[in-house]
């Protein structure tokens, strides 16, 4: 089983047009994907170098009606992905997939409440994307050729240390049932405790690697969760020890200010909750693998 997206997935991708959309679209389509249609508004129509079959439409409205899409993978620049979130919301998609980094902070103040009053998954924005290996679902720019089914739910804010996770597990053996990157600006539509609480409903997730960083409060979060709820073991690595405080490092959320957000603090508060906090990403893989022997 998986969370978020499984075989019945028909994806429409906005952006679909553009370099990196039909670079990436190629990619998802190549592991296994149902990418149903493209969105460019005012490009309705075309046909996409490589992509010739797949139908490309000016509103997300038109390809959800001609499609039965029901998710979407923004490649939007950030002056215009706050409205194609709100076009996906309203097109009643049930889960939106953002890689657009920078949206404007007011702008998704904008958004989430239209998000969450269309009862919408919204993954993002500013992240890697979710992969289901056992159903060859992939959306977003994470390399599938690091994934391989398995027990193992990946719950991550970074894009670069998902990859390397999941290649380590993959290694060890390890395969995984779905893997989330939520992104790292500083608003975000879904948060670690709703992945956390997926894969503990979910039968075939024996266990969790949490991947955090610094600044904000939700490894914290997600430590109350885990020790109050979860049943299943949880490691975790928690990315930037060595960064100065008050600089923002990376995504626009990691940034330490005082004695919040930091690196030791989220360690703490996870190795309270009986978390196992690997030293290295590749560490933490291990003794999550290690706990489920």
């Amino acid at each position: 089983m998986s969370v978020l997206l499984d075989a019945t997935t028909r994806l429409v991708v906005q952006g679909m047009t553009g370099s990196q959309g039909s670079f990436h679209t190629r990619l998802m389509r190549e592991a296994g994907t149902q990418v149903v249609a493209g969105v460019t508004p005012g490009r309705g129509g075309v046909a996409v170098n490589g992509l010739e079959d797949i139908p490309v439409f000016n509103t997300v409205a038109e390809a959800t009606q001609a499609t039965d899409a029901n998710a979407a993978c923004i490649f939007v620049p950030a002056a215009f992905a706050a409205d194609a979130i709100l076009e996906d919301a309203a097109a009643g998609l049930s889960v939106i997939v953002c890689l657009t980094e920078g949206i404007p902070v007011l702008d998704m103040l904008r958004v989430m409440p239209r998000v969450r009053a269309a009862g919408a998954h919204l993954i993002g924005p500013n992240c890697p994307g979710v992969t289901t290996p056992a159903d060859g679902v992939k959306v977003g720019v994470m390399p599938w050729a690091v994934h391989s089914p398995g027990p193992v739910g990946v719950v991550s804010r970074s894009g670069t240390l998902t990859y390397e996770v999941v290649q380590h597990l993959t290694d060890l053996g390890a395969g995984q049932t779905t893997t989330v990157g939520i992104g790292g600006d500083p608003i975000i539509g879904t948060r670690f405790i709703d992945v956390l609480s997926k894969f503990e409903a979910d039968p075939q997730t024996d266990g969790v690697v949490l991947l955090g960083e610094i600044g904000g409060d939700d490894e914290e979060r997600a430590a109350t969760y885990i020790q109050e709820r979860m049943t299943k073991p949880v490691t975790s690595f928690i990315a930037g020890k060595t960064a100065p405080p008050e600089r923002r490092m990376g995504h626009a959320g990691a940034i330490v200010s005082g004695t919040s957000g930091s690196a030791t603090a989220k360690e703490s508060a996870l190795r309270a909750a009986g978390v196992l906090v690997g030293e290295t990403p590749e560490h933490a893989a291990r003794l999550l693998v290690d706990r489920l022997r």
